[in-house]
């Protein structure tokens, strides 16, 4: 599978929301959507499981639709925040308390460039 890095720095092609949705693997649908719910304490349902990835058009899984972190690299036509000239940015700061290893894929992609 094609190595894909969301615009906040996830794994997007190790997501099993991802993987599910390009495999149309229905058994995997369903155990995220079980583990999600206990992470997040929300209900999710399996056909809630649909991701192609936040950096293509197509299916979001959830909270990616509304993500102002996704909107903003977006809107300055940046690959990920990574090759953003504004990096890290106080959204990015604040999120990376919740999504560590984010920072790392994001710190690494800057670095590299």
């Amino acid at each position: 599978m094609k190595k894909i890095i969301g615009v906040c720095g996830a794994l997007c092609h190790e997501c099993p929301g991802f993987i599910a949705t390009q495999n149309n693997d229905d058994e995997l649908r369903e155990k995220t959507a079980k583990e999600w719910s206990k992470l997040y304490n929300a209900d999710l349902k399996a056909e809630y499981i649909n991701c192609d990835g936040c950096t293509v058009p197509g299916k979001k899984i959830g909270h990616c639709n509304a993500c102002e972190i996704r909107k903003c690299g977006t809107e300055k036509g940046v690959e990920n925040c990574g090759h953003c000239k504004e990096y890290a940015c106080e959204k990015l700061k604040e999120f990376f308390k919740i999504a560590p290893d984010n920072k790392k894929v994001l710190d690494k992609i800057k670095e590299d460039l």
